[in-house]
C-alpha cells in the first residue's frame, strides 16, 4: 500500500515565495487566515501551485512552518485526491452543452485536466484556447459548497484565474451565490482564488477576498526549476528562465514539444512581425499580415499583444541606450539595427503603448481580429514612424 501511494505523490514541490509561505503559516498557527484569500501576481509564477500548498497546509494533520507531507490527508492533496480539496481552473467551453449536462460536461473535463496533471506533466501557463469559467462551474462549487465534508472541517475550494469568471457568462443569481459564499463559507469553507489580473475581477469579489501578492521568482531559481523538475538541458533552461520574466510556466512555454519552437517562442515571433510591419513603408506589408489571421477569436489575440508590448519596451530600451534592460536578450542585435536603421526614439516606443491597449479592448470585446490587427499595426506605424519624423525635425 505504500508503494502504490508513493506513485500517486506527483505534484512536484512548491518553488520560491518563501515569505509568502512564511506569512501564510503564522497566520494559520494563530487561527487567522482569512476564509476567502485571493493570490495574485503574474502569470506563471506558481499561484495554484501556492494554492495547493496551502490547501495542504489547512488539511495537516502535523502543520508547522510547512505542511508535513507524509500524514495521509498531506498525501491526499499531493496526489489530487482529498475529497474535501475541489481544484477549479478554466476550461475550454464544451461544444453543445447547456444547462445540467454543461455542468457535467464541464466536470469531466475537469476531472480529465486533473487526471493529466496527477501523472506528472507541467504545464505552461500559455493555452492556444479561449478558456473561461462558466455558469456550469458556478453551479457545481455551489452545490458542493453546501455538501458535508468527507475528512477536513471543511470543503477548501481553490479557483485559478478567477478573473476569467465573465459576468456575460454567469447568470445574476448565480454571480450571486458565489459571492454570498466567498462572504459566508458554509460549514467552515474556505475559498482560494488566484489571478494574474486582480484588477479584471468584479469589485464585489475583491472587497470578499483578503490579497495576497506573489512576486516573480529569479532567473536562477526559475533554470533550477526547469532543470530538475522538467529535465531540461541546461543550455536551453538558461534560455528559457531569461525569458521568462522570473516565471516557471512562462519558461516552459517557450520550450519546443519537437523541434519546432515552443508556443510562447512562436507567440513573440509573431509579435515581432506586428511591429515590424508597422515599420515598414507603405501599408501593404500591414495589410498582408492582418489577413493572415482569422477572421474570429479575437480574445485569443490578448497574450499577443502582451507579447508586442516587450518588443516595444526592448526597442524603447536599446533607444535610450540601455540594451542590458532588453527582455529578448537572444535579439538585442537585432533590436540596434531595427533602431539605426528606423531612426526610433525612445519616447515613440513608449507612445505607442497605448495603441496596443486600445487593441486589447476591441480583442476582449470580440471584434474582427482582421480589423484589430490592420488598425493595431496603422497605430503603431503611426505612433513609431511619426515619433521618427518629429525627432528628425527637432
Amino acid at each position: 500500500m505504500a508503494a502504490a501511494q508513493d506513485r500517486r505523490v506527483t505534484m512536484h514541490a512548491l518553488v520560491g515565495h518563501e515569505d509568502a509561505r512564511a506569512s501564510v503559516a503564522t497566520a494559520h498557527q494563530r487561527d487567522l487566515l482569512p476564509a476567502a484569500l485571493l493570490l495574485h501576481g503574474g502569470r506563471g509564477i506558481g499561484k495554484q501551485r501556492m494554492a495547493l500548498w496551502l490547501a495542504q497546509l489547512l488539511v495537516c494533520q502535523k502543520p508547522g512552518d510547512e505542511p508535513c507531507s507524509t500524514c495521509a490527508p498531506c498525501r491526499m492533496v499531493l496526489g489530487l485526491e482529498h475529497p474535501d480539496v475541489h481544484w477549479y481552473f478554466p476550461l475550454p467551453r464544451p461544444k453543445g452543452a447547456a444547462g445540467d449536462k454543461l455542468v457535467e460536461a464541464l466536470e469531466q473535463a475537469r476531472f480529465e485536466e486533473i487526471a493529466d496533471i496527477r501523472e506528472g506533466a507541467l504545464r505552461p501557463s500559455h493555452s492556444e484556447e479561449v478558456r473561461g469559467l462558466y455558469l456550469g462551474t458556478v453551479k457545481s462549487i455551489r452545490a458542493r459548497a453546501h455538501k458535508r465534508p468527507v475528512m477536513a472541517r471543511g470543503p477548501i475550494f481553490i479557483i485559478g484565474e478567477a478573473e476569467l469568471l465573465v459576468p456575460q457568462e454567469s447568470s445574476p443569481e448565480a454571480a450571486n451565490a458565489l459571492l454570498k459564499l466567498l462572504e459566508e463559507p458554509p460549514g467552515g469553507g474556505r475559498f482560494i482564488l488566484t489571478s494574474n489580473e486582480p484588477g479584471r475581477l468584479l469589485p464585489t469579489i475583491r472587497s470578499r477576498t483578503v490579497p495576497l501578492h506573489l512576486g516573480p521568482l529569479s532567473t536562477e531559481t526559475v533554470q533550477d526549476f526547469l532543470e530538475h523538475h522538467a529535465g531540461v538541458a541546461p543550455d536551453k533552461a538558461e534560455w528559457a528562465a531569461r525569458l521568462s520574466q522570473g516565471s516557471p510556466g512562462r519558461a516552459l512555454g517557450f520550450l519546443p514539444d519537437t523541434d519546432e519552437r515552443g508556443p510562447l517562442d512562436a507567440l513573440r515571433r509573431r509579435a515581432y512581425e506586428l511591429v515590424t510591419a508597422s515599420l515598414a513603408a507603405g501599408t501593404a506589408k500591414g495589410y498582408g499580415v492582418a489577413l493572415g489571421f482569422p477572421p474570429a477569436g479575437a480574445r485569443g489575440l490578448v497574450d499577443l499583444f502582451d507579447f508586442v508590448e516587450e518588443w516595444l519596451r526592448d526597442l524603447a530600451a536599446v533607444a535610450s541606450g540601455a540594451k542590458d534592460a532588453v527582455l529578448n536578450h537572444d535579439a538585442v542585435a537585432e533590436l540596434e539595427r531595427r533602431v539605426r536603421d528606423s531612426g526610433i526614439a525612445p519616447f515613440a516606443a513608449a507612445d505607442a503603448f497605448a495603441s496596443v491597449e486600445r487593441a486589447r479592448e476591441l480583442a476582449w470585446a470580440n471584434v474582427n481580429p482582421q480589423l484589430v490587427i490592420g488598425g493595431l499595426i496603422r497605430d503603431l506605424s503611426g505612433a513609431l514612424r511619426g515619433g521618427r519624423a518629429a525627432a528628425v525635425r527637432t
